[in-house]
């Protein structure tokens, strides 16, 4: 089997302010999936987190979308259009984190009404590379746990600025919501995979993600 080409993954997560006016958040949800229209992109999914499970770092809502190169992502995210959404959202967002990767594991777009559990770890200071290589080596060994997981895809951040400091992140695709609750039914796995990476991880941020339905064109 040829190996799958690889894409760029680009995850934001927000925190809306708590009192944001419905129709603003509306437009919000609107304005940022209608740059799924933009060329550049493979994929685009924005919508409310199903769960947040950070304890530190609390989000409402995730944007996720894959692009074929870097380039692209550069150019999607001066894309005058995409400049205009995020300027006008600009005032009811209380925090933003922002981890992009590349991958290949994940070549097909989420159909709606997938599930997405998307992991972002923050590693220790001065780890080697054989540390960072075994972490992932870790998260990848789960799909092969869980059989339900369609896609997973996994990598290493290069973009900084937004990040917090997460290095490592993940997304598992599933065929919805009930297989999120059946793999936290599986708790040895879970545990398993916290001992075998814990030593070299100094936090987690974990979200739990439905695709919604594609939104209907403003024609």
């Amino acid at each position: 089997m040829s190996e799958q080409p690889q894409i760029v993954e680009h995850v934001v997560l927000f925190k809306v302010k708590p009192d944001a006016d419905s129709s603003k958040l509306a437009a919000m949800v609107s304005g940022l999936n209608g740059l799924a229209s933009l060329n550049l992109t493979l994929h685009l999914s924005f919508g409310q987190l199903l769960h947040s499970r950070s304890s530190s770092l609390t989000f409402t809502h995730m944007l996720h979308s894959r692009y074929r190169s870097k380039e692209d992502l550069r150019e999607y995210a001066v894309h005058p259009e995409h400049v205009r959404v995020v300027n006008e959202n600009k005032p009811i967002i209380d925090d933003v984190m922002a981890v992009d990767w590349m991958s290949n594991g994940a070549s097909v777009s989420p159909k709606p009404g997938s599930a997405m559990r998307v992991t972002f770890l923050k590693l220790k200071e001065n780890l080697g590379e054989n540390e960072k290589a075994r972490v992932l080596e870790v998260i990848g060994g789960i799909k092969d746990q869980f059989q339900a997981i369609e896609q997973l895809s996994l990598g290493e951040n290069f973009s900084h600025d937004r990040a917090k400091g997460f290095t490592i992140a993940s997304i598992a695709v599933l065929p919805g919501q009930a297989d999120l609750e059946a793999l936290d039914s599986k708790s040895e796995i879970v545990n398993s995979q916290k001992e075998k990476a814990g030593d070299s991880v100094e936090s987690v941020v974990v979200v739990d993600y439905v695709i919604p339905p594609p939104q209907e064109a403003n024609l």
